[in-house]
């Protein structure tokens, strides 16, 4: 896997110990790296220096890091790596819907956070510009033609399944919650009817056969359509 060539990442955190440990391993893989120990120091650099991602704590001395999130967000579309010891699920979803890319929690492997900033940094790259044709294990989808394919034999969606499949596809690599999900294929008189989502997700694993678990569960916060590394 090739190294990072001098993307720049932005670490928003007040512990000092995060910042020795996540400054030279992000170094190593190629990324050059700012630091920030306040929210407001953070959104300062992150509107000066213009970095390719943000790693933001949530439990920042001078601002919630939900708030710093929504101020960030007024102004950037920077992809955003939420990193909190705060585990409840309401937290997530909470920055989810403010408009992070992804949430890790504290204690974290450097391995996994590596490949969420690389999911991150590829979702940025084509949040403008979706590539029509999407492929991972034995999925393939042309959204141009609306065909999809398992090991190169077609399979049959219904419109609910394939605006879905989507919004999964267009967003692959990044949690979408209930919510987000929901909105934007059912409409917004439905962003609490969790059920309707199940089921229809249910449909579609059970389509995809033995590559169901591309479409991998965050427990209660929402799903995922995995990519290969």
């Amino acid at each position: 896997m090739s190294a990072a060539t001098g993307q720049r990442v932005l670490v928003i955190d007040d512990e000092p110990q995060i910042h020795r440990f996540l400054g030279p391993a992000l170094e190593a893989a190629g990324y050059a790296v700012e630091r920030a120990d306040t929210a407001r120091d953070g959104l300062r650099l992150a509107a000066a220096r213009a970095p390719d991602v943000v790693l933001l704590d949530l439990g920042l001395p001078d601002l919630d890091g939900q708030e710093a999130l929504v101020t960030l967000r007024s102004f950037s579309s920077v992809p955003v790596i939420v990193l909190s010891a705060r585990d409840r699920d309401a937290e997530k979803i909470a920055a989810l819907d403010h408009g992070a890319d992804d949430y890790v929690e504290k204690p974290f492997s450097v391995g996994e956070l590596m490949a969420r900033i690389r999911a991150a940094l590829r979702h940025a790259r084509t949040r403008d510009s979706v590539p029509e044709q999407f492929s991972a294990g034995r999925l393939s989808v042309d959204l141009a033609t609306r065909q999809i394919a398992l090991a190169g034999e077609p399979i049959a969606l219904s419109p609910r399944e394939f605006a879905l499949l989507e919004i999964l596809v267009r967003n692959a690599g990044r949690v979408l919650t209930h919510r987000q999900l929901l909105i934007a294929v059912w409409g917004p008189a439905h962003g609490d009817d969790v059920q309707y989502l199940r089921v229809y997700i249910g449909h579609l694993r059970q389509k995809l056969g033995t590559d169901a678990s591309l479409i991998a569960t965050e427990p209660g916060i929402g799903y995922r359509l995995l990519t290969a590394e």
